[in-house]
């Protein structure tokens, strides 16, 4: 019978997952995650393999506590239109409320990313084409509702890998300068440019 694991396996989650997204992959040492996960050596590498491991574990963690959360609450409790602005206005607010200037741990790994990892690199591409899969849904079914703005003769897969590459490139600027007004000009167009909402005033825009 196997024995128990003594530790909370969600917290170390958490913690490894703060730690390679503030310092990177490859940055992060086994004396960073022995730190800060409370964890010897051989208790982490015998829970999650590896340190590669364990950053991939502690990578899903984090997907699931931010974009795919945020991806669900958004599809369903708002319209499809003020989703997308939704899903651009707290990606904003989540990058200027960052003292670590950290931007996004999935976008961090995509440009961390070696050819010879095939399952990290198939991870990192799944997501970003989950957030583009958003996009388009959220494009079609405002097309598809008669009171909307958005024009029929736009396509949904082009908007919506248009406003990935929108929402890629925000999130590597607000790693160097995640000011509100640069981000926020970064996104406004692209709204614009497709008929979707504007992105709600905040304090600090001008």
């Amino acid at each position: 019978m196997a024995r128990p694991r003594g530790f909370d396996e969600k917290e170390v989650l958490e913690a490894a997952s703060a730690t390679f997204w503030l310092k990177g992959y490859e940055a992060t040492s086994t004396r960073d995650l022995v730190k800060c996960t409370g964890l010897t050596q051989p208790s982490l590498y015998n829970a999650f393999g590896d340190k590669r491991g364990l950053y991939l574990r502690a990578l899903e963690h984090y997907l699931d506590c931010s974009l795919r959360e945020r991806i669900r609450r958004l599809e369903s409790t708002m319209p499809p239109a003020e989703a997308i602005t939704g899903f651009f206005d707290e990606t904003i607010e989540r990058s200027v409320s960052d003292p670590h200037k950290r931007g996004c741990m999935l976008v961090n790994s995509a440009l961390e990313i070696t050819s010879e990892d095939e399952a990290f690199r198939k991870l990192v591409a799944t997501e970003i084409a989950e957030m583009r899969e958003f996009f388009r849904r959220c494009l079609v079914a405002a097309q598809k509702k008669k009171s909307g703005t958005l024009p029929k003769t736009i396509s949904a897969d082009e908007a919506a890998a248009h406003l990935l590459a929108t929402v890629l490139g925000m999130r590597v600027l607000a790693r160097v300068d995640p000011q509100r007004a640069v981000l926020t000009s970064a996104v406004a167009g692209a709204l614009v440019l497709l008929g979707l909402p504007a992105l709600p005033a905040r304090h600090g825009d001008g």
